[in-house]
């Protein structure tokens, strides 16, 4: 599996930008697939993530309402439309695939334990 990220860039506040995780080898009915924020300092954490297992989305609170995470299955392509974008939204922003265990439903949880693979990320600026 491998995973590609672009689409990051300097923006100012309340702009907006869409990322792509361009996937190879993966079997999405096997996977979950998310969005994950590491912002300057600080360590990184789960912004969105998607099983198609369970045809269900999940986001952070904190991106709810502004960031829309979408498949194209045809590409094999993710994306992460950001929207209203804030300072504190500036940082590396990865694609991750986990393998859940089967008896995980919560999409959430899917993508808060280990994941299997990682993309290298895309650098995110949001300015004031």
């Amino acid at each position: 599996v491998q995973l590609v990220e672009s689409g990051g860039g300097l923006v100012q506040s309340g702009g907006s930008l869409r990322l792509s995780c361009e996937t190879s080898g993966l079997i999405w009915e096997d996977y979950a697939i998310g969005w994950f924020h590491q912002a300057p300092g600080k360590e990184r954490e789960g912004v969105s993530c998607m099983s198609v297992r369970e045809s269900s989305t999940w986001y952070h609170h904190s991106v709810k309402g502004r960031f829309t995470f979408s498949r194209d299955s045809a590409n094999s392509t993710v994306y992460l439309e950001m929207n209203a974008l804030k300072p504190d939204d500036t940082g590396v922003y990865s694609c991750g695939v986990v393998s859940p265990a089967p008896w995980i439903s919560t999409v959430q949880a899917m993508c808060s334990g280990g994941i299997d693979y990682w993309g290298k990320g895309t650098l995110v600026t949001v300015s004031s």
